[in-house]
């Protein structure tokens, strides 16, 4: 075994093509999420490429599409940022540039700076739908679901959580789906029959990929109706 990262990939680069030329079988592996995904392990592959060394892949557990496919977010069309720049100037502007996105948003962050990278994504982006997932595919698996302002307000309140995060960000309200009031009245009607208040609005933003919030007004005044 070989070890190759971030600090050591300019040094074993060479070696390890070295040993591929020789007809060796090397074999790329990450103690955490998928190889290549935000991870050196691309270098490796571009070399590979570059040299003309048949590279082939089998996928293992990934954070970015186990996030997003238990999100409830749109998943239609999505961006991979991974990891936003650590100091804000530059994190600000990289948000910025992610406003014009008309998708679902997945960030990658570390749990120290999940405050603050949300509160900073609210102020760029608005109020949106939003999930902060942790730890997913372990023992301690947890999945938040809110707006952004909401998150904020969870985290600056319980401290940061533990673990590795993925964050997904939902789209713009002017980029989801166009349904009629009364479409979506009928499908919340449905919902409502055997399901509780939360878990049909969930159903029917999943369903539909409008904002939960913007249901979730949807629902409140059916309900209002119905007293």
């Amino acid at each position: 075994m070989l070890s190759y990262h971030e600090h050591n990939a300019a040094r074993q680069l060479p070696k390890l093509i070295k040993l591929l030329k020789q007809g060796k079988t090397l074999a790329l592996v990450s103690d955490a999420g998928m190889p290549t995904i935000s991870d050196p392990g691309y270098k490796l592959v571009a070399a590979c490429v570059e040299e003309g060394i048949a590279v082939s892949c089998v996928p293992g557990p990934s954070a970015v599409t186990t996030a997003i496919a238990i999100s409830g977010l749109p998943t239609d069309r999505f961006f991979f940022q991974g990891f936003l720049p650590p100091k804000r100037s530059a994190r600000l502007r990289t948000l910025t540039e992610l406003k014009a996105i008309p998708g679902s948003i997945i960030v990658m962050e570390s749990a120290r700076r999940l405050t603050k990278m949300l509160a900073d994504t609210h102020h760029c982006l608005g109020e949106r739908d939003a999930v902060v997932t942790r730890e997913l595919t372990k023992r301690f698996e947890e999945v938040r679901r809110g707006t952004l302002d909401e998150l904020v307000r969870h985290y600056a309140s319980t401290g940061p959580p533990k673990g590795e995060v993925t964050v997904i960000i939902g789209p713009r309200s002017d980029t989801a789906p166009q349904i009629s009031s009364k479409a979506l009245d009928q499908m919340l009607e449905a919902a409502f029959e055997g399901a509780s208040l939360r878990d049909a609005i969930n159903l029917v933003s999943a369903e539909t990929g409008l904002p939960r919030r913007s249901v979730y007004q949807s629902a409140l005044k059916l309900t209002k109706g119905r007293t």
